[in-house]
């Protein structure tokens, strides 16, 4: 009898985590839904339903289909990535302020970019407003911007490594390489001729509204690759998260497992920051909102954490591009907006409670 109810409460508890779990991706579809009906055009649901049945107007097929489609799909997956990859670290670096942005990960690849740009000419200025910013060759801008990415990760992982830095010091030391790679931006900025200037600035602001289909695909096929990294290694974080000691009594190889969680994390960041700039606080917030809602299990908080960081960046998106219609505002604003009052109210709300 008693393992019959030990068998039924861990059954309901597992339900209700998938429950959970559906409602974000419920709430998912209704976002998207509701990203492809607001803006300066009106787009009703008639309208959706003609462009799936291919009797819609040019004008229409190019709204949903070229201009805000892209746009939706990009900030899902640009959220998930960085939702996910904040959730891996701080598993990994066991460190509740672990995420790309406070690592100085993100300013490290948006440095990438920015030399990608001014340096290697992978970025141009077109005069339409539609589209006044766009990346010649995004194979170039992305590859320069993981580059550096792991020069700031490699820092992080050799300070950890070899002088048995704690917690704190390695994220302090993750600010400073951010402030560092922020320097290095202004600098090339000093050197650059005014089109290079005001793409890189444009770039940095963090706006989901230049995602293109060819963006998208490039970073689908990376976070695709990312999520299953993290996926397979879900137990493995788990184990981490009860400590190193007890991660190897277990049969984890611990410095494999960071690193390879360090990395697979600077490439989805990377690939997002390179197309959209930097948009801050969703790798730090959203993986403390899923495990107040879903707990730490990292098989939950994985897959959760890529959904609602999806949710939270199409929103977010949504609302930036509709609040002060027609001027769209870079989603890179809004999230800086509502990310910084919403983490310390949770940090408020976690001490003395054994959040963590």
């Amino acid at each position: 009898m008693e393992y019959y109810e030990v068998e039924t409460k861990y059954s309901r508890h597992l339900g209700r985590k998938y429950a959970i779990i559906a409602g974000i991706v419920a709430l998912l579809l209704i976002a998207s839904i509701a990203g492809i009906i607001m803006g300066s055009a009106s787009i009703g649901l008639r309208e959706i339903m003609e462009v799936i049945r291919g009797e819609s107007t040019a004008v229409e097929h190019q709204i949903i289909v070229n201009i805000r489609l892209p746009r939706i799909l990009s900030a899902i997956v640009a959220g998930a990535a960085l939702a996910v990859s904040g959730a891996a670290m701080q598993s990994i670096l066991r460190n509740p302020l672990g995420s790309p942005f406070t690592l100085g990960i993100s300013n490290a690849a948006a440095f990438g970019a920015a030399f990608a740009v001014i340096i290697l000419g992978a970025g141009t200025t077109q005069s339409g407003s539609a589209d006044p910013v766009m990346l010649s060759n995004p194979y170039t801008v992305t590859v320069s911007a993981f580059l550096w990415s792991l020069v700031s990760t490699g820092l992080i992982f050799l300070l950890a490594k070899y002088k048995g830095a704690t917690p704190e010091v390695m994220i302090l030391t993750g600010i400073i390489l951010g402030s560092l790679f922020s320097a290095g931006m202004t600098a090339l900025q000093y050197f650059a001729d005014d089109i290079e200037i005001s793409t890189v600035v444009f770039w940095t602001f963090g706006d989901i509204g230049r995602a293109s289909w060819r963006d998208f695909n490039i970073l689908l096929v990376v976070v695709l690759v990312a999520m299953v990294i993290f996926i397979r290694n879900r137990w493995n974080y788990n184990a981490l998260d009860a400590g190193d000691e007890v991660a190897k009594s277990l049969g984890v190889h611990v410095e494999r497992t960071r690193l390879t969680g360090m990395v697979t994390a600077s490439l989805a960041t990377a690939i997002a920051v390179s197309f959209f700039g930097i948009i801050a606080f969703v790798g730090l917030v959203v993986p403390h909102i899923i495990r107040r809602i879903i707990g730490g299990d990292e098989r939950f908080l994985i897959p959760s954490s890529a959904l609602f960081g999806g949710m939270f960046l199409l929103v977010s998106d949504t609302v930036a591009r509709t609040l002060i219609a027609p001027v769209v505002l870079p989603v890179g604003i809004l999230t800086s907006f509502l990310g910084a009052p919403l983490f310390l109210y949770l940090l408020i709300r976690g001490i003395g409670k054994g959040y963590w």
